[in-house]
């Protein structure tokens, strides 16, 4: 079957995670994507570890972080701030659907690689530039990442521990979630540039940041502030809406309930052996349930833990009742719906053997996603991309090579 995105080329500028994240998901679609890297530091992420993937020497090593935003890509080294290199980026733009960058505001002006530049070559260009504040207002020359972020966009102020209880203040995210929202935000735009380009021909300019897409990611405390003045406070695990929906403490671990209606109250307290609370008017309704949710919360405390997780479980199986336990990385990968999504993946990898990852969640009918190649080793796929893609023949880029435009000796590799 074709991909959704098939012929499309992508140039990716990008490092670090919310540009990459984007762009791995435009090339699981199908997209081509060429990875431009600095010759000797490639991306930030290369380096950025532990956890590491270890070949089968014990010595060849990649972070798992590289790893894990950089599958179905060419890497492609030159350095911008040479001649040959901006001419390759150039180059490579006249033949390319979309170019995304997250190098700061105004970097990129410097070496005639900004959006105007590059769309005066091929107006049919769409330009997507990340940041983290955006292009406009008074931190767009700003450098911005995904922690602090969180911290400015409102983030941590409602996630951890309220203040007076033990462990309490504000708390980061356990993931760089910022990065990650970033990022389908900056693919769900380029594919409705695409779509515009598809009907007048005309590509266009994305401006896109981290700060932006945190705002509107808060979603209902975002909206629950505008519509009442009011600061949303860290509430642990609690929700400020409903009750109960929470983690609660077994004999064993931790098991996490999610009810978001009566019935599915009803539904719990039968099952779990509590069915006076059925009867006791303070639980009633859900909003009886949130003017008391210390009282529920410390009753269905009590007898939650007077057995294991997995009897609970077990007695809430099939039933309206949304319950899991809070899981490990080790038990995700051994659940039995995580396993039947096949939601884990291996890919050869020209220098490790194979490496593990994560499968894209997105499941199309007609046009499945394809998972062609790992993250690529540095500069992998130069000379390929320079001698197939922009016609240079091998002699030309052994001499650029030898006058220092694309940086180390190692920057041009044979490929695959």
């Amino acid at each position: 079957m074709a991909n959704a995105l098939d012929g499309l080329r992508v140039l990716d500028l990008s490092r670090v995670l919310a540009g990459p994240w984007a762009t791995q998901l435009l090339g699981d679609l199908g997209a081509e994507i060429i990875k431009i890297e600095h010759p000797v530091r490639g991306d930030d992420t290369r380096s950025w570890g532990p956890p590491f993937q270890f070949g089968e020497d014990g010595d060849t090593r990649e972070a798992s972080y590289f790893l894990s935003a950089n599958r179905n890509k060419k890497s492609v080294c030159v350095d911008i701030s040479t001649e040959a290199g901006q001419s390759v980026i150039r180059e490579l733009s006249a033949s390319s659907d979309v170019l995304v960058e997250n190098f700061k505001t105004g970097t990129l002006e410097k070496y005639g690689l900004d959006a105007a530049s590059l769309r005066l070559i091929n107006p049919r260009l769409i330009y997507c530039s990340i940041t983290g504040f955006g292009q406009t207002g008074p931190y767009a020359d700003q450098p911005g990442y995904d922690l602090l972020i969180q911290a400015m966009g409102g983030l941590m102020s409602v996630t951890g521990v309220p203040d007076d209880e033990p462990g309490g203040g504000p708390l980061k995210v356990g993931v760089a979630l910022v990065d990650i929202v970033t990022g389908l935000y900056a693919a769900n735009a380029i594919q409705a540039a695409l779509l515009h380009r598809e009907r007048t021909g005309q590509g266009q300019i994305i401006d896109i940041s981290l700060l932006d897409c945190l705002v509107a990611a808060m979603a209902n405390q975002s909206q629950g502030f505008l519509s009442t003045g009011e600061n949303p406070e860290r509430m642990g695990n609690a929700h400020p809406s409903i009750v109960p929906y929470d983690v609660f403490s077994t004999l064993d671990g931790h098991i996490v309930l999610a009810v978001g209606n009566d019935l599915q109250f009803i539904d719990l307290c039968e099952r779990i052996g509590c069915a006076e609370l059925l009867r006791d008017h303070r639980f009633a309704t859900n909003g009886a349930r949130v003017a008391n949710r210390i009282s529920l919360t410390s009753l269905l405390t009590e007898k939650l833990r007077t057995r294991s997780t997995e009897h609970w479980m077990n007695l809430l199986q099939n039933s309206k009742v949304p319950a899991g336990p809070v899981n490990r990385m080790s038990d995700v990968f051994e659940n039995a719906q995580v396993r039947a999504r096949g939601s884990s993946i291996t890919l050869p990898h020209p220098t490790l053997g194979t490496v593990p990852g994560i499968a894209c969640p997105i499941r199309l009918s007609h046009t499945p996603v394809t998972y062609r190649s790992a993250a690529p080793t540095l500069g992998q796929d130069t000379l390929n991309v320079l001698t197939t893609v922009l016609g240079y023949s091998p002699d030309t880029v052994e001499r650029l090579r030898s006058e220092g435009q694309f940086g180390a000796r190692t920057a041009v590799v044979t490929p695959r």
